[in-house]
């Protein structure tokens, strides 16, 4: 039996990690949900029963609590999580505050497990988490050389605010989410400019890809991140070069066998992976796999993820279902 807070509860990505915990084999027995004081007091459902929402303080994780799993933003996060620690719970974070920390793990279960040297466990990028799932089997089989990315990211990754810009730019009405109009458009800026031209997202993705998958400077890695007018699920276009040459029947081969992974790629009937096939679902779906023609030894492969699931709420999740599995806590 395990005691879990929820930190953010009310949001677009808690309230989904309160779906999905419910649907996970975690035997939770008691549940704490906490958010701002402007939530507090509002009635939430987890597995049939009525928890009401409390405020988050600085006393909120003196008691029994096993794992905290925070989604409320990087201040929150950067304020609340070492006195959670401090208090003996497991911190799973979804915010980028802890991601490049050195001392903090930055984990998707299918890749890569917490050492719990520190009890703070960082959440990647959305996009990055969807990549890394086909990229660590084929690291494994061919080495990475290079890695290009361009993303096509749904409004849900904003939040609320997002999609409200979605829906009520099909009214008419102007953004106030996004610096321009969503709708019937596409956006080439997710977070703000840095001063090498990308953008933060855009760095998130290259850093934290080095990170989980252990790669060093000799692996070239970009990325373009673009937000789409979708309502939910991101899809990446991996352009990849490896070390070894390989075909792309034997990508498709290691890829179905690959842990979260689901290859759909058959363009002879027009199947290939979308952001609808994906969404509700935590697998990684993948297609359109075959030879970049320009370069050798390279390939491209489209990769399709829900970013609230499985970019979000259920590889937090999954990293708490790790560690009971594993009986790391224990150790």
């Amino acid at each position: 039996m395990v005691n879990i807070a929820i930190v953010g509860a009310t949001g677009v990505v808690g309230t989904k990690m309160i779906e999905r915990l419910a649907e996970s084999n975690l035997s939770v027995e008691h549940l704490y949900l906490l958010a701002s004081a402007r939530s507090a007091g509002k009635v939430l459902q987890f597995r049939g029963k009525d928890y009401v929402v409390e405020e988050l303080t600085e006393n909120s994780f003196k008691r029994d609590i096993d794992y905290a799993i925070f989604s409320a933003g990087g201040g929150t996060s950067l304020k609340f999580a070492p006195i959670a620690e401090k208090d003996g719970v497991i911190v799973i974070d979804n915010s980028s505050a802890w991601r490049m920390d050195p001392e903090i793990d930055l984990v998707v279960p299918e890749c890569n497990a917490p050492t719990l040297e520190r009890k703070i466990i960082a959440n990647p990028n959305c996009s990055t988490i969807q990549s890394v799932v086909p990229l660590k089997p084929l690291h494994e089989a061919f080495g990475l050389k290079r890695v290009a990315y361009t993303t096509y990211q749904a409004v849900s990754g904003s939040g609320q605010a997002g999609i409200n810009d979605l829906v009520n730019g099909e009214k008419g009405l102007a953004p106030t989410n996004y610096p321009h109009p969503i709708y019937n458009n596409v956006l080439p800026h997710i977070d703000v400019f840095l001063e090498n031209g990308y953008t933060k997202e855009e760095m998130k993705m290259i850093q934290e890809t080095r990170k989980i998958l252990g790669l060093d400077e000799s692996v070239a890695i970009t990325a373009t991140c673009v937000r789409v007018p979708v309502m939910n699920s991101h899809s990446v276009e991996i352009n990849v070069t490896f070390e070894k040459d390989t075909t792309p029947e034997e990508i498709r081969e290691i890829l179905s066998k690959a842990p979260g992974v689901v290859v759909v790629d058959n363009p002879a009937n027009n199947e290939y992976p979308t952001p609808l096939m994906a969404t509700g679902h935590d697998e990684v779906f993948v297609g359109r796999i075959r030879r970049d023609i320009s370069q050798p030894n390279s390939f491209h492969i489209w990769c399709v993820g829900d970013n609230i699931r499985k970019g979000a709420a259920s590889n937090a999740v999954q990293i708490a279902e790790l560690i009971e599995e594993k009986e790391l806590r224990r150790k």
